[in-house]
């Protein structure tokens, strides 16, 4: 659906909305090259851990990169015409990942090291760890496994970057 109206959000100095859409609670869902604007609020792309479409209830669910052991930020809106929003928000996500590796620790369980970038590329690259349900990032062998991982992805990566986001996104 083409939009000549402007949309009803404030972002950020230097952004521009390239897609918008109104839920149906009168919230606005907008997206920049930048971020996505959730009802205010400014979540950057590479923290969108995911968003989902379910068509037949018309519901938009985003779920930010969380912290392990914190609940994960969601936010939900039901959004009767997407329009365009749909399409920018999987093509930024995607643009977003650098690397994202399934790492084996016990069996088929294990841990994914995960590493984005933000769209302008002007900050450096976060790192952060998805751990499989059972695995336990407190136990000194995960730890271990999870350093060498991180160590071996920062080197294919050439980012001798800080130590990681441990992100609970299973």
């Amino acid at each position: 659906m083409r939009r000549r109206t402007r949309p009803p959000v404030e972002v950020a100095a230097g952004e521009k909305v390239l897609a918008w859409a109104q839920a149906a609670g009168g919230e606005v869902v907008a997206g920049t090259r930048d971020a996505l604007y959730l009802d205010g609020a400014r979540v950057p792309w590479e923290e969108v851990e995911s968003a989902d479409w379910d068509l037949d209830h018309e519901r938009f669910r985003v779920s930010e990169v969380g912290t392990w052991g914190e609940p994960r930020p969601v936010h939900t809106f039901t959004i009767r015409e997407p329009g365009n929003l749909l399409v920018l928000v999987r093509e930024r996500v995607t643009a977003s990942v650098v690397l994202q590796r399934h790492v084996p620790y016990s069996g088929r369980r294990g841990l994914r090291v995960v590493a984005r970038r933000a769209p302008r590329g002007d900050r450096g690259i976060s790192w952060f760890v998805e751990y499989d349900e059972g695995v336990e990032p407190d136990d000194p062998d995960v730890q271990a496994t999870v350093a060498a991982a991180l160590a071996a992805a920062r080197d294919e990566v050439g980012d001798p970057g800080p130590a990681a986001t441990e992100g609970d996104f299973s």
